[in-house]
């Protein structure tokens, strides 16, 4: 297929995870592959990686759940959404991790027990200042004490999601810890046991090692990108992606020749103009197009104009490349070189949302 590809490299992708192990130590590992796999194709990371049955899958839906059973993934797997009435019998059927979130989550889980005989296993999240999902976190007696009378109700996990982990200033994050660990005291008043205790994100496993329990979710860090510019890599993980275009035509022009959309890009001398079949439709940042570049053989040619919706121009200067070759968008491949945190440094944006972005017409190569 003529069009952008994500080179998928497994063998970084062994690499990194083994670093990450040899970082927490012997607690269990929670991979992190909702959204696609942060756009790095969830199927083919999770068929990779559950060669070791260990291994915990994390998704944010019940579909991105289905989709790994269905592709043969054995593994637990744990869904962040809320728990919803109308899927809870897949999520039995199947074996699925749920996330108990509210009182009427235990009602319902409660009353799904009662009708079959059994119920999904359980991780409780609490809310310790995200805002967002979560038992509130002064309502653990209350939650505890239903779960007490409730002891048939499988809850195997409790867990808690921190908002500023990955920032230099872990003022509010060690505010966080300080209250899951109260949550997790009080619970030996209840003598409720969790197999699975997980709070640490990837910004928390580099930057607050205190809040690693006998479970880490690991995200960025397993497709080796770093969670933000706030925190030192601690573990020298390596991109796994490397997003590329390839070369579908060339053109020599003159001095003071317009570029793509607006003209906004004019050619300062005579010049090969290159376009490449990658738009932003493909996840290409449009943004990126003012000082962005590509790497080709090792070397930076400037991005020449706005990046239209499936194709975008590359200033090759006096240098024709090869119509087919590929140039790398960013990531790490042969000669090239480009990391995802430099162009969303540059145009004020995440990692996070440059990946999940990735989708279109993009080919995954898992090489």
């Amino acid at each position: 297929m003529i069009g952008p590809k994500a080179y998928i490299h497994s063998t970084r992708l062994k690499s990194n995870i083994s670093k990450i192990k040899n970082h927490v130590g012997k607690k269990n590992l929670m991979i992190v592959i909702k959204a696609n796999a942060y756009g790095h194709g969830a199927l083919n990371i999770a068929s990779y990686l559950s060669k070791d049955l260990m291994n915990i899958f994390c998704v944010f839906s019940i579909d991105e759940a289905l989709e790994l059973r269905k592709g043969g993934i054995k593994n637990n797997i744990l869904i962040f959404s809320k728990l919803q009435s109308e899927w809870l019998d897949l999520a039995f059927e199947n074996d699925l991790w749920v996330n108990a979130s509210h009182i009427n989550d235990l009602y319902l889980l409660n009353k799904f027990y009662h009708t079959k005989g059994s119920c999904p296993k359980i991780h409780l999240k609490f809310d310790t200042g995200m805002t967002r999902l979560g038992f509130d976190m002064f309502d653990d007696d209350h939650i505890f004490q239903y779960l007490s009378e409730h002891f048939f109700l499988p809850v195997e996990g409790i867990y808690s999601h921190f908002s500023t982990a990955d920032e230099g200033d872990l003022t509010y994050a060690k505010f966080q810890l300080k209250q899951f660990n109260r949550i997790l005291m009080n619970s030996k008043n209840y003598t409720i046991d969790f197999k699975y205790i997980h709070c640490s994100n990837s910004g928390a496993i580099l930057n607050l090692p205190s809040s690693m329990y006998n479970t880490v979710r690991v995200g960025m860090l397993v497709y080796g990108v770093s969670p933000s510019n706030e925190v030192s890599m601690h573990i020298n993980v390596e991109p796994i992606m490397s997003f590329c275009g390839p070369i579908i035509n060339i053109r020599e022009v003159s001095a003071n020749t317009s570029v793509s959309y607006g003209g906004k890009y004019s050619t300062k001398h005579s010049t090969n103009i290159a376009v490449i079949q990658t738009g932003f439709a493909d996840g290409l940042p449009r943004a990126w197009y003012k000082n962005g570049y590509v790497s080709y053989k090792g070397d930076k040619y400037k991005i020449a104009g706005r990046i239209c919706m499936d194709q975008f121009m590359v200033d090759f200067g006096s240098i024709t490349p090869q119509i087919g070759d590929e140039v790398l968008i960013f990531g790490k491949r042969k000669k090239d070189n480009i990391p995802i945190e430099l162009i969303a440094e540059k145009i004020g944006t995440t990692t996070y949302a440059l990946l999940t972005s990735i989708h279109g017409r993009t080919q995954y190569i898992f090489t």
